[in-house]
């Protein structure tokens, strides 16, 4: 079983998060049940990507490049440089060094940090990608947010109307014209796009059967854009480490930084954030 940090607030607020790939398993905000999905199936395996949570990708986002998808940061064992809970609020510290991470072909040098702090409704990640060696580094890098939702059908994103996006699965440009509902404006479900400059807050909202509405600010700096996806019932099927239903549950809001890829001189340190804040628990 991979190893897991247990954070937990003074207000109760916790975060589980894995060594292996620094990847957030939960997070149960103080008095509210679990906002993150992941699968019944994950396969907790070396080598093996965490399916659910927040894995980390870097230095590469997709098939976008020659690495294996979401490139290699999601399937190293991570170490904990330090965890402290204050008085507010739980925070620790993962690192990964490019020196002894097994990056196959993709030798830089490079020290990645991932801070996670929570307290209250709130949820807050940090990435910051250090260049320690002596030439340019270029990377594309995100937060692979699964929220955990009741229903997807009843299930809207605000925030992205008049944004330009590469639809993945047409494998063409659009423009979001409206507020994202789900499955979606012409009732399918299966979604793979990336937002281009989301420079602003996106808000997830869930219409429960009680009336009541459970709603998630999701804001980010650092990151340009903003990935949101959905596999669909078929591709659902085909993923063997996801129930047939899994779809129905959950949806990836993930801040991203892929249309630009980051380019860090020698020597700099570039960061991106992701702030999850239950706004009601429905």
């Amino acid at each position: 079983m991979t190893d897991r940090i247990l954070l937990k607030s003074p207000d109760g607020a916790q975060a589980e998060i894995a060594l292996h790939g620094a990847h957030v398993l939960s997070w149960v905000p103080a008095g509210a049940p679990e906002q993150l999905y992941l699968s019944p199936r994950s396969e907790f395996a070396p080598g093996k990507a965490i399916r659910g949570g927040v894995p980390v990708c870097f230095p590469q986002f997709a098939e976008r490049g020659p690495l294996p998808k979401h490139g290699f940061a999601r399937n190293q064992a991570w170490r904990l440089v330090s965890q402290d809970v204050s008085r507010d609020d739980a925070m620790a510290v993962l690192a990964l060094d490019g020196a002894t991470a097994d990056v196959g072909a993709w030798a830089r040098h490079f020290e990645l940090e991932l801070t996670v702090r929570l307290a209250g409704q709130v949820l807050d990640l940090e990435l910051a990608c250090t260049n320690t060696g002596e030439a340019p580094l270029s990377f594309t890098a995100a937060l692979h947010t699964y929220l955990r939702v009741a229903d997807l059908n009843a299930t809207s994103l605000a925030g992205l109307s008049g944004l330009r996006y590469w639809d993945s699965i047409a494998q063409r440009d659009e423009r979001q014209r409206v507020e994202l509902l789900l499955p979606g404006e012409s009732g399918v479900v299966d979604l793979d796009r990336i937002y281009f400059q989301a420079k602003e807050p996106l808000l997830l909202s869930e219409h429960r059967l009680n009336g009541r509405v459970r709603r998630v600010l999701i804001t980010s700096q650092g990151f340009d854009d903003a990935v949101v996806w959905n596999p669909g019932p078929e591709r659902c099927a085909k993923l063997a480490d996801m129930p047939a239903d899994g779809w129905r549950h959950m949806l990836c809001v993930e801040a991203a930084s892929v249309g630009i890829p980051v380019e860090l001189p020698a020597g700099e340190t570039w960061v991106g954030r992701q702030s999850l804040s239950l706004e009601s628990a429905g």
